[in-house]
Parts: structure tokens; C-alpha cells; sequence
């Protein structure tokens, strides 16, 4: 796709000057040089407040998006990433705090000055202009020539797949046609950021996975800097460099997919990424103790007592020893199976294995803990359940 190698604003039409608004003399360095824009933007959110009639949506909202970097918020409903995004926007004024383009405060700026590019989960395309007229519009309100309008489209149309359907209306596309346009649309006028708010979720489920591998594919090759909202976990570490889990406006960690799943730093990212079981069991000299089996500890200084163990699906087997329990479900997930164990005091645990095995409920099984816990808390109600073979 063709770069803008202008220093001018994308949103200022051609020959004309902008006036600075007050107190924001250094704005034109959020439209930047093209140098720039291959690189994309570093974006900083710092100390970012914001209340809706009593409810705080954001409280202290801290994050740092790198140049070119991929970063997924992902967390439960009213946890705040939406109205994250919408702040960086300018979709939504913010309390307190400020937020940063490469250095340079864009918290009071409109909207149209922020050099974004945005794609929602409505596709919100105009019914009585094609794909490419679609595409075009952002170009069209910046002034930029016909020619050069129709050029870029063309381009951009291409990037996401759909070279071709220029002249199609959004009535002869796909649900995935269509979000694919959006894509085009919010890349067209090359913006140094793109924000994606839960663009897929209103796509059947091979879609979703397609789409989601393309937008990656895309960002990747722009090198474009890009905060995605999800509530979708799949969604999120599948192709996020990074993702921040939010709770009650706050992050409550951020790393690498890997991070998250293979150290979370509370029994709520444990729960919340990946499926985990939660057992009580006791600490002694830095192992855990579950029905007498004796499991390393990532923090072998945790303190001793009654603890809540999060053990993941794969970290357990079926096997010919272990813990006696029944089978009440085993549901299959292509190449693997998860089933679901009930031991004889009442707790459960999610065992992944090989679809060869296929228990039924009912069954009279054994399980076996073979990996290391990945989060360990102090219980809220110490009962001893667990600390027992």
C-alpha cells in the first residue's frame, strides 16, 4: 500500500494548513514522517481515570504499547479495556492522568487529530457506496485527489484479501467481506496506531480463526502499532505479543501469552487465561501437598500452610495409580480430549489427555498430578481437602 511521505496531516486536505489548537503547538508531530510510520508509534498510557456517574471504569489505568508492537486487553465485561481504547481514541474524555503518541500528549486532542485507525465488531459500511468507495472515504474527507483515492483503495483492498471486489456493494460480501473492508478503511489512511474493538466477534468461529491470522499477518507486515480489545483468551494469545488482563480498570498483569499462562501472578489470571483446576492443598518446605502427592513450586519462599493450588488440565493424566475418582463428563476437542473427574470428597479436576482414551461417564478412573502448580494463594476457607491421598 502506498506510504504517505508527506510531513502533512493525513486529515488536512491537501494545500491547506490546520491551525494548531491552544496549548498544543507540537501536535503536527502526531502525523508523522513516514520513517516513522513504518516503525509505528510508541503509546503510553499513564495514571489514565475515568468515571461514569459514580462507577470508575478506569482507576490509575497504566500501560506501554512499543513501536510496532501487538497488545491484546483481555478481561471480563466491565473491566474497563473498551473504555482504555475509546480514551486513546478520543472517543471517550478521560478524569485524570495523560496519554502519550511518541512522546507527545494527545489526551485533549479530537479525534481526528490522533492519527488512528479504527475497526469495530459492527462492520458499518454505507450500503449505497461499494467496497473501494467504502475504502476511499477517509481519503475522500482528507482532501486527498480521485486518482490517488482509487489507487490506495485498490491497494488496500489487496492487503486484506480482497483484490477484485472494489466494485462490490457490502450486500454481495460475506459477514468476513465485510469486516475485511473495515480493515481496509481503518488502514488506508496509513495511521500510526490501530485500534481493532472486538472486530470478530460477530464472525462464525473458522472465520474468526482466518480473520484473526490475517489482521496479525497485516499488522506484522506494516509494522504497525496495535491495541486489540477481546474478551475472547483464545483470541488474545493466539497472535497478541503481549496481553494485558484487566480487572476492576486496573491491569492485573501483562506479558507474553507464555507469561500468562505458564506464571500468572494470581489465582484470577489462572482462572481467567487458560482453564485451571483450583484444589486446596498445604505448603510444606516449598512443595505443594495434593492428596499426597508431593509438587515443586515456582516461589519455593512460599510461606507453609493451607493454600489454593491452580493446576492446569495438562498437568494431569489418567493412569493406573493416582487419586481414585468418577468420570461425570469427557467432551472432545479435535486432537485432544478434557474429562472431568470427581473425587471422592467432592472436588473436581479437568484432565487433558490423548483422544484415544475415551472414558465415559460413570467410569471409575485414577489421576495422577504430573506438572508443577502455576499459582499458589493463601485459601479464604482453610479446609484440608486435598492434603490427603
Amino acid at each position: 500500500m502506498t506510504r504517505n511521505t508527506s510531513n502533512t496531516p493525513l486529515d488536512t486536505p491537501t494545500g491547506s494548513t490546520a491551525p494548531a489548537p491552544s496549548g498544543q503547538a507540537a501536535q503536527t508531530e502526531v502525523s508523522s514522517s513516514a520513517a516513522t510510520h513504518r516503525h509505528g508509534a510508541v503509546v503510553e498510557f499513564s495514571g489514565v481515570t475515568k468515571d461514569f456517574g459514580g462507577h470508575r471504569a478506569l482507576a490509575g489505568f497504566d500501560l506501554t504499547l512499543h513501536a510496532g508492537e501487538f497488545v491484546a486487553l483481555l478481561g471480563p465485561s466491565g473491566s474497563g479495556k473498551t473504555t482504555a481504547l475509546r480514551a486513546l481514541a478520543g472517543l471517550e474524555s478521560t478524569d485524570a492522568g495523560i496519554i502519550l503518541v511518541d512522546g507527545v500528549d494527545v489526551s485533549t486532542l479530537p479525534t481526528s487529530r490522533r492519527d488512528m485507525g479504527m475497526v469495530f465488531q459492527a462492520y458499518s459500511l454505507f450500503p449505497h457506496l461499494s467496497a473501494g468507495e467504502n475504502v476511499e472515504f477517509g481519503l475522500r474527507m482528507r482532501g486527498v485527489a480521485a486518482a490517488a483515492r482509487r489507487r490506495r483503495a485498490g491497494d488496500a483492498l489487496a492487503l486484506v484479501g480482497l483484490a477484485g471486489h472494489y466494485d462490490r456493494f457490502a450486500h454481495q460480501l460475506s459477514g468476513g467481506q465485510q469486516q475485511r473492508v473495515a480493515l481496509a478503511r481503518a488502514l488506508v489512511t496509513e495511521p500510526r496506531v490501530l485500534l481493532l474493538d472486538e472486530p470478530l466477534s460477530a464472525l462464525d468461529a473458522k472465520v474468526r480463526v482466518t480473520l484473526r491470522e490475517e489482521i496479525r499477518r497485516i499488522q506484522t507486515e506494516l509494522g504497525i502499532t496495535t491495541l486489540f480489545v477481546t474478551h475472547d483468551q483464545d483470541e488474545a494469545l493466539a497472535i497478541a505479543d503481549r496481553v494485558a488482563v484487566m480487572r476492576d480498570g486496573r491491569i492485573e498483569q501483562v506479558g507474553t501469552p507464555e507469561d500468562l499462562y505458564s506464571r500468572p501472578v494470581s489465582p484470577f489470571i489462572a482462572d481467567f487465561v487458560g482453564l485451571s483446576n483450583q484444589l486446596t492443598g498445604m505448603v510444606r518446605n516449598g512443595f505443594a501437598e495434593l492428596y499426597g502427592t508431593r509438587l515443586p513450586l515456582l516461589d519455593p519462599s512460599q510461606a507453609d500452610g493451607t493454600v489454593l493450588v491452580a493446576v492446569r488440565p495438562e498437568d494431569l493424566e489418567l493412569s493406573a495409580d493416582g487419586v481414585a475418582g468418577v468420570v461425570t463428563a469427557s467432551s472432545f476437542h479435535g486432537s485432544l480430549r478434557r474429562t472431568r473427574v470427581r473425587f471422592a470428597d467432592g472436588a473436581e479436576v479437568s484432565v487433558q489427555h490423548g483422544v484415544r482414551l475415551h472414558p465415559a461417564p460413570g467410569d471409575a478412573v485414577r489421576v495422577r498430578f504430573t506438572g508443577a502448580p502455576v499459582s499458589v494463594a493463601a485459601a479464604a476457607n482453610p479446609v484440608q481437602a486435598g492434603s490427603r491421598p
